[in-house]
C-alpha cells in the first residue's frame, strides 16, 4: 500500500476527493480543511493499493495539484485494516508488478546526477578493485563492486529512453563517462603511487591471475551476464527490492574492468588496457540494453493488465 499525502487549495478539494473515491484501490480518505500554510489550502490523505498508485498519481497530476499544491507519496510498511485487504483485492493486477513511474524517474533523477559524492564512491571503488585486481584477490573485487555506484545513472538512462525524456539521458549519460573517467585517472595517480612505494609492481599485473584474469578478457558470457543483471536491476527498482541491487552490483564487472584499465594503463600495458575497456564498454551495454528492455516489457503488460480490467468491469 501506499500513502498519498496532498496539499489543494479548498477550491480543488472537492474535485480532487471525487477522484480518490472513484479510484479502485484507494481507501482510508481523509480531508483536514485549511491545516496546511505553505502553500495554504485543506490537507488531504488516503491510502491506495500500490497496483492503483500510479494512475492516481498522474490523474492528480493531470489536474495540477503538483503545480498548485503538493503531492507526497509513501510505503506503508505495515497496515492492518480489513479496508485496506478489500482495496487491494479490489485494484488490478498485483502490486509486485506495479511499475510508479514518477517514483522511478524520481530515483533514478537523484541517483544519475553527478556529484562529488558519486565520484568519489566510484573512485574509492575503483581504488579498491585496482587492490583486487594486482592481488588477484576476488573478496576485493567483490567489496568494489559493492561499493559502486554506477547502476544509478545507467537505470537512469535506460528509463529516459523509454519515458522519453532527453535530459535525464543526458545526465545519466553524463554521470557514467565523467564518473568512470574520473574513477579511471584518479586511479591510474593510486596506481603509480602504489608503484613508488612497491606496494604494486608490474609483474604482479603480468603474473597469472586465476581469479581476476577474466576482467581483462571479454566474451560473450560477459555480455549474457550483463544482461540478466540489468534486468534483475531494473525489476528490482520497480517492485521496490532493493536488497537486490546488491546481488546485481556483484554480478558486473563495470568498476573492476576499470580499475584493470587503470593500473595497466600506470604501466603502459596496452593489451591489458584495451581488453578491461572493452569488458566495461560490454557490460555498461548489456546492463543498458536489458534494462530498457524490461521496463519496456513491464510498461507493455501492465497496459494489457488494465485494458483487461476495464473490459470485465464494463
Amino acid at each position: 500500500m501506499l500513502h498519498l499525502r496532498l496539499i489543494v487549495p479548498a477550491d480543488r478539494t472537492d474535485e480532487v476527493v471525487r477522484t480518490m473515491e472513484r479510484t479502485v484501490g484507494t481507501t482510508h480518505l481523509a480531508v483536514v480543511p485549511g491545516a496546511a500554510r505553505d502553500p495554504a489550502g485543506d490537507l488531504i490523505m488516503c491510502d491506495v493499493a500500490r497496483e492503483a498508485g500510479d494512475d492516481l498519481i498522474n490523474t492528480l497530476r493531470a489536474l495540477g495539484i503538483d503545480e498548485c499544491g503538493s503531492i507526497a507519496v509513501e510505503n506503508i510498511d505495515l497496515s492492518l485494516s480489513s479496508r485496506a485487504d478489500k482495496a487491494e483485492k479490489d485494484a488490478p493486477g498485483e502490486a509486485a508488478d506495479a511499475v510508479l513511474w514518477e517514483q522511478l524517474s524520481d530515483a533514478t533523477h537523484e541517483e544519475s546526477t553527478l556529484s562529488v559524492t558519486y565520484i568519489a564512491f566510484l573512485s574509492l571503488a575503483t581504488m579498491i578493485a585496482a587492490c583486487g585486481v594486482v592481488l588477484d584477490n576476488a573478496i576485493l573485487i567483490v567489496g568494489a563492486m559493492a561499493v559502486g555506484p554506477e547502476f544509478g545513472p545507467l537505470a537512469g538512462f535506460c528509463t529516459a529512453l523509454v519515458q522519453r525524456a532527453p535530459k535525464l539521458a543526458w545526465r545519466s549519460f553524463t554521470a557514467l563517462i565523467v564518473g568512470f573517467a574520473a574513477a579511471m585517472a584518479v586511479t591510474v595517480v593510486f596506481s603509480l603511487f602504489m608503484n613508488a612505494t612497491n606496494l604494486f609492481t608490474e609483474e604482479m599485473l603480468d603474473a597469472d591471475r586465476p581469479n581476476t584474469g577474466f576482467i581483462y578478457a571479454p566474451d560473450r558470457l560477459s555480455f549474457v551476464v550483463a544482461v540478466l543483471a540489468g534486468a534483475a536491476g531494473m525489476l528490482s527498482l520497480t517492485s521496490a527490492k532493493s536488497g537486490a541491487l546488491v546481488g546485481v552490483a556483484i554480478s558486473v564487472t563495470t568498476v573492476p574492468a576499470a580499475a584493470n584499465a587503470a593500473v595497466a594503463l600506470s604501466y603502459g600495458d596496452v593489451k591489458q588496457t584495451w581488453g578491461s575497456t572493452e569488458q566495461l564498454l560490454l557490460n555498461l551495454l548489456g546492463i543498458i540494453v536489458a534494462g530498457t528492455l524490461t521496463l519496456l516489457a513491464q510498461k507493455y503488460l501492465w497496459a494489457k493488465q488494465r485494458e483487461r480490467t476495464a473490459r470485465n468491469n464494463a
